[in-house]
């Protein structure tokens, strides 16, 4: 009891120092299981962050129209008419927010698996860069938690670049959801967008692509070492025709976030699958988590940033340069995967295969 008295007392006096002195001289078994809580609190971020990717901006959607249709129908004109002046907004840079990417709930996000961003090499405040990020999983968990937020230090690591992942460009048309991704420096990947990124912005900019798309999501399975590489050759012609160093990274574990159900080619059902990717822009999976089937396994997300590779600027490079610069990437690409493989739990025989 007099302990807690001083921490009372602690309170009372108003200064945060003599607070947190206080309160950690409370016996731990007045509070409850603080890890058991801090398991709470990192499946309800990552648990937030899915739902509100799957349907934040349909539920917006559907808000805003029923809004119309209410007393609230003033809001709702002026909100809309808001989203019609800033619908170029996020070509154009986007909004983001360093409030927002320093939130703490990234903090409970990023050690729920846990995530880790590691450096090889720096990159260099004067030049533009686009990273091709592999591979896809299924919600590219790694990419949002190292590149959309500052959970894991990006700015710390490499100062002077700003990162901007590129997601479907759909988001953006969605009310609500756009300004939750814009916040977090979160682009559309279309040619707009990123050429105002590495051509309008300055330099120290670092677009983020995953390349493989959601071609690639549909073969990601635990323990899958594959990407869609081979034929992904316009963001080489893209670097080429920016001068934008070009910088491979790859996440070791991105794969091992859920299980998934993979039809074999020629069935109705991967049909099926392959037409809703050409309508929607993404890819319909059908895969299952830890908890209610949403909820990721917590496994290691490493994600390596390799070494940039120069490009130089030429405004209509040729095939057989882009093919050039393709082999390029795609060679540091195996060497980076080649390198670290055996630090995150594959073996030395284990090879990264490229389709």
């Amino acid at each position: 009891m007099k302990t807690i008295l001083a921490a009372y007392s602690g309170v009372l006096k108003g200064t945060g120092s003599s607070i947190l002195s206080s309160l950690q001289d409370v016996p731990s078994a007045l509070w409850p299981c603080s890890s058991k809580m801090e398991k709470h609190l990192q499946v309800i971020s990552v648990l937030q962050w899915v739902v509100s990717f799957l349907a934040m901006g349909i539920a917006c959607t559907l808000l805003l129209i029923y809004m119309f249709c209410t007393d609230c129908w003033l809001i709702a004109a002026l909100y809309t008419a808001w989203l019609i002046v800033d619908w170029n907004t996020p070509k154009q840079g986007g909004r983001r927010s360093s409030w927002v990417r320093n939130w703490t709930v990234w903090t409970y996000f990023r050690d729920y698996f846990p995530i880790r961003l590691i450096k090889t090499h720096d990159l260099l405040p004067s030049r533009n860069y686009i990273l091709g990020y592999h591979p896809h999983g299924i919600f590219c968990f790694g990419a949002f938690c190292n590149f959309g937020t500052e959970a894991t230090g990006f700015s710390k690591k490499f100062p002077g670049i700003k990162p901007s992942l590129a997601t479907l460009a759909g988001n953006f048309r969605l009310p609500v959801l756009r300004d939750y991704l814009m916040s977090g420096g979160i682009c559309p990947v279309n040619r707009h967008s990123i050429d105002y990124l590495l051509s309008c912005n300055g330099t120290g900019n670092a677009v983020v692509i995953v390349v493989g798309g959601a071609a690639e999501s549909l073969h990601c399975a635990p323990g899958m070492n594959s990407v869609t590489l081979k034929n992904r050759k316009g963001f080489v012609r893209l670097a080429l025709q920016k001068g934008s160093d070009l910088v491979p990274v790859y996440s070791f574990g991105e794969n091992d976030a859920y299980r998934q159900v993979i039809f074999e080619e020629g069935t109705c059902w991967r049909a099926l699958q392959k037409r809703l990717q050409k309508i929607l822009g993404f890819a319909p999976c059908l895969f299952y988590g830890s908890a209610w089937g949403i909820v990721p396994f917590g496994n290691p997300i490493t994600t390596i940033v390799g070494e940039p590779i120069t490009v130089p600027k030429i405004e209509d490079p040729t095939d057989e340069m882009v093919d050039l610069y393709h082999g390029m990437y795609i060679r540091s690409l195996q060497c980076l995967f080649d390198k670290y493989k055996t630090r995150f739990g594959l073996k030395e025989s284990d090879i990264l295969h490229i389709q």
